[in-house]
């Protein structure tokens, strides 16, 4: 399988000829989702979900379809119908060829006063790879590739640490990091490697690994 890192929170995997992204949102390239077979959304917070990038992925590829949440599903089911598919915690489907279970339900916590809106997390092919969206779901699934939300309103990176201490996955892969600075990424690259228990990599947008 090929990861490829697009800005903040959006990946894009490819295997046997077919193309799955999640969470291509409003701070990540413009041409992310194009040429997805596939799209995975976590929740509807903009920097996770672009209406105008899905509404031009679904239009440029008549067979492209999308797996979300009801948030998000309801903002695009009427005009792509049968082609944008409600999912929530505990649900399993196949989408462009990868295996997908659906772990997780709440965003993380911003802050007491704010409503915490629905989060879904996606563990790829029997758990090859986790993308939590804005949570820190633990699925009850060992892990490989870990995809870490490193930098967020919502968290600290402390609880990133026990979070992958607690996951124990084989690699972390850095998300959620557009606002984090070049200048201090290198003090998360140290605090993520030395006491994560984990090897950790980052990889800059456009990036790819085999995994």
């Amino acid at each position: 399988m090929k990861l490829t890192k697009k800005s903040h929170a959006c990946v894009r995997l490819e295997k046997d000829g077919r193309t799955l992204v999640i969470d291509p949102g409003g701070f990540t390239e413009a041409d992310a989702a194009l040429g997805a077979d596939a799209i995975l959304v976590t929740h509807e917070h903009p920097d996770h979900f672009s209406e105008e990038r899905l509404r031009a992925a679904l239009e440029a590829d008549p067979a492209a379809e999308i797996w979300t949440l009801e948030a998000v599903a309801e903002k695009l089911a009427g005009a792509f119908p049968g082609r944008v598919r409600t999912i929530g915690h505990g649900d399993a489907f196949t989408a462009a060829g990868f295996d997908v279970q659906v772990h997780g339900e709440l965003h993380a916590v911003i802050h007491p006063d704010l409503p915490r809106v629905t989060n879904v997390g996606f563990l790829i092919d029997g758990g090859r790879v986790f993308h939590p969206g804005d949570a820190l779901t633990v699925p009850d699934h060992p892990v490989e590739t870990l995809l870490a939300p490193v930098m967020a309103p919502w968290n600290k990176i402390a609880e990133v640490i026990e979070y992958v201490r607690e996951v124990r996955p084989r690699r972390v892969y850095d998300i959620h990091d557009a606002l984090l600075t070049d200048l201090a990424r290198p003090i998360y690259d140290t605090h993520l490697g030395n006491l994560g228990g984990a090897d950790h990599q980052r990889l800059a947008s456009g990036a790819s690994a085999q995994i």
